[in-house]
């Protein structure tokens, strides 16, 4: 079923998607409405179909339909809707991929992932999220003049104002920090840290148990963030593919864990940016891509990287240990990216109510330089 509206002079027909054309009409879609903005990185496309994919990870506790806004034959827009079985409200559908060449674009976009969403018994819509809430999440409304590093959005200024002509408030923003790894760590943080090494070890991921690890990431993950807003948890086979990947890719340092006496309470995640590697390739492997990409990710490296994970389990949240060893696994992160080379790290996203995990990271030097905001609306 398709829906025709009319977009200022321009009448926009906006029809779901219906095989290979349209999903590769899709994923190319962004790369054509950034052909004039510097700041736009092209996602892989082989990723993005991966992503897609009937038998991906996410198609296996979620669903998904996309749509196009066509103006005559050509794409000027599209948008996903997704309701996903790890959700623990039955009453909450999501949105995502949204993007327009013109702010009157949007509301039939916005209005046929609501319709679709209607149908499948949802009250309320959330959005922007790509596809799920552990992957890109949120809107870019400041910090338009830098690139997105690697799972993080880009956009469009006036997206903002035209989510919200369609009827939808923004619930949740979200902050994106940037800082350096050769920071001098604060004296008082130091002194912590040396006191609470009696019990507190760090250590890096250990590959050859793999298996082990991938679960104590996943229980320490679950727990951590139960009570946060938004929270879904690990799909098991999903994370369990996202770790082997990691392992191929990373350091075992850039993936660290805190133990308390021998028990395991605390992990944090850096990844290079892969967007920086991807930077000039338009989104493209073949024909050549791949030898530059594998080369500056292997050989001459990237210079900048993003910490996307970090937990620390509930009993220690709120003790005064918690904050202590949080500061250990970043600085345990930061030193390992720093012996590489990396000159430029982003930790987020942080909810921007996160008072003590934004303490933490602004008192190591932190600026928080991207904003993503979050928004919903009953259906």
């Amino acid at each position: 079923m398709s829906a025709q509206t009319q977009a200022g002079n321009r009448s926009l027909t906006v029809v779901p998607l219906a095989g290979r054309r349209d999903l590769d009409r899709f994923i190319d879609l962004p790369r054509q409405l950034y052909a004039d903005d510097p700041c736009f990185i092209a996602p892989l496309a082989v990723e993005q179909r991966q992503r897609f994919a009937p038998d991906s990870a996410y198609a296996a506790h979620a669903r998904w339909q996309g749509w196009l806004a066509l103006a005559g034959e050509r794409p000027v827009g599209r948008i996903t809707a997704q309701v996903d079985s790890l959700e623990r409200d039955p009453a909450l559908g999501y949105f995502g991929m949204l993007e327009a060449d013109r702010p009157d674009a949007v509301a039939p976009l916005v209005a046929a992932a609501a319709a679709w969403l209607r149908a499948e018994g949802k009250t309320r819509v959330r959005g922007p999220l790509n596809l799920h809430i552990n992957e890109e999440v949120g809107l870019l409304v400041e910090g338009f003049d830098t690139p997105p590093v690697v799972l993080m959005g880009h956009g469009r200024p006036w997206y903002d104002g035209a989510l919200r002509e369609a009827g939808f408030e923004g619930v949740k923003d979200l902050l994106a920090y940037r800082t350096r790894p050769d920071f001098a760590a604060p004296k008082i943080m130091s002194r912590l840290a040396e006191r609470a090494s009696r019990r507190v070890s760090i250590r890096s991921l250990r590959r050859g148990a793999l298996d082990a690890e991938t679960e104590t990431m996943r229980w320490i993950f679950d727990d951590a963030w139960v009570n946060n807003w938004g929270f879904a948890p690990l799909d098991p086979a999903g994370w369990a593919d996202t770790v082997k990947t990691l392992a191929k890719l990373l350091p075992a340092d850039y993936i660290q864990f805190a133990e308390v006496d021998g028990e395991p309470i605390a992990f944090i995640v850096a990844l290079p940016n892969l967007n920086e590697a991807a930077r000039d390739l338009d989104g493209r492997l073949l024909p050549f891509g791949w030898l530059r990409f594998l080369w500056r990710l292997k050989v001459s490296g990237v210079k900048s990287a993003r910490v996307p994970l970090m937990g620390v389990t509930r009993a220690y949240q709120h003790s005064r240990l918690g904050p202590t060893v949080a500061f250990m696994i970043i600085d345990a992160v930061r030193k390992a990216l720093h012996r590489r080379g990396v000159t430029a790290v982003e930790m987020g996203w942080i909810l921007e109510d996160n008072a003590g995990m934004r303490n933490i990271i602004e008192t190591i030097g932190g600026e928080a330089y991207k904003r993503y905001r979050v928004y919903e609306k009953d259906l």
